[in-house]
């Protein structure tokens, strides 16, 4: 069974992201939770205690979609059992994740933080609901742009319990719900983010990707092309545009949607090796080297290059060529005496010559010269 103090932190936890429960059941593992939207919250107290047949029995509670099964644990979860779980779909949130979560929402006492002052400055002037709709969205765009889509959905829909008219906090959710592969609720919460505001261009964007999702590219183009006609300075349109065109592999189409973009933005370095990807599958491999070139001097980074690459459809980057080691020197190469050492400077060591700077120095001493019976050295 769970510790008091585990407990106390769970409820604490749920209280300030605004969780609504339909089911607590205790386990020999920590806690399980289960949401009126059937998501099932796994609370993991000791990660040791963990098995692979508990953690497959989480995933055939929420089959057939198990992004709705989110664990949750402290300290890092088995490296077979985190496997098992991001390989079906699950999402996880655990080790310095957790904290994060824990301190972000002010419960850092609850994990041996002390208590911190707050911060000097003039305080925003904003009325408090207005400071805690912030606050929570905030959170929740963080979380999505961590790549945890299930904790952002709990925040955009706590700003919706506290604001049900806020469309960016509709269109979040969307957003999150497409990120964790559940298209048609995204949808709906793209619908109902129309509702609240109409003409809502965050919620159109949302309602296209949506039809790239369910496989329906061409429609997609089409609805990104009406809002261009428009207004075609809408960068983000071109851009999702772009994204859709490319998924389509439609070369001549891509290229000309990523000029458009190049016009606005010159120096952009993935722009210009977007640019370089489409040129190499309309066979201009010297342009496309060019564009590459640029790309790499404008300061695009390796990674950032190879993911580029495998959204392309390109083979990675060829990793720069590395210098041989040098061979070690034979065994007692260092008592042979240098070919090409340096004549011995008119000031040096008598009878010695100096090595390359850092080496050892050594002195050459000249063979005596025998001497003649009765004592005295010849002259």
């Amino acid at each position: 069974m769970v510790t008091t103090e585990f407990s106390d932190l769970i409820g604490r936890l749920l209280e300030a992201m605004g969780q609504q429960m339909d089911a607590v059941r205790p386990v020999a593992e920590g806690l399980l939770l289960q949401t009126g939207d059937r998501f099932l919250f796994a609370f993991v107290e000791d990660p040791a205690r963990l098995s692979l047949a508990f953690v497959r029995s989480l995933l055939g509670e929420v089959a057939p979609t198990p992004a709705r099964l989110v664990v949750l644990s402290r300290t890092h979860l088995p490296p077979a059992f985190e496997a098992e779980l991001q390989r079906a779909g699950a999402t996880t949130v655990e080790g310095g994740r957790f904290l994060e979560l824990v301190r972000g929402l002010g419960l850092g006492a609850y994990v041996g933080d002390e208590p911190r002052a707050a911060p000097p400055g003039p305080s925003r002037r904003l009325l408090p609901s207005a400071q805690q709709l912030d606050t929570i969205v905030h959170r929740a765009r963080t979380w999505l742009d961590w790549g945890v889509p299930a904790l952002a959905l709990r925040f955009y829909r706590q700003a919706v319990a506290l604001k049900p008219e806020f469309a960016p906090a509709r269109v979040g959710i969307g957003r999150a719900l497409l990120a964790l592969g559940l298209a048609e609720d995204a949808d709906r919460a793209f619908v109902e983010a129309l509702e609240a505001q109409p003409g809502e261009l965050d919620a159109r964007l949302g309602r296209a990707a949506v039809l790239g999702t369910q496989g329906r590219v061409a429609e997609e183009v089409a609805a990104y092309r009406v809002l261009l006609e428009e207004d075609p300075q809408r960068v983000a349109v071109r851009s999702h545009l772009l994204a859709a065109l490319i998924s389509e592999r439609a070369w001549s189409e891509a290229l000309a949607e990523v000029d458009a973009l190049l016009s606005a933005s010159p120096e952009d370095p993935q722009l210009r090796y977007l640019r370089a990807g489409a040129l190499a599958h309309l066979g201009d491999a010297v342009a496309a080297e060019e564009e590459r070139a640029r790309a790499r001097h404008l300061g695009l980074a390796r990674d950032r290059e190879v993911a580029l690459c495998q959204h392309l459809g390109l083979p990675p980057p060829e990793l720069p060529p590395v210098a041989p080691p040098e061979p070690a020197p034979p065994v007692g190469a260092e008592r042979a005496a240098p070919t090409d050492a340096p004549a011995p400077s008119p000031a040096g060591a008598r009878g010695g010559t100096r090595r390359a700077s850092g080496a050892t120095e050594r002195k050459t001493v000249p063979p005596r010269r025998p001497r003649k019976p009765g004592g005295r050295k010849p002259k």
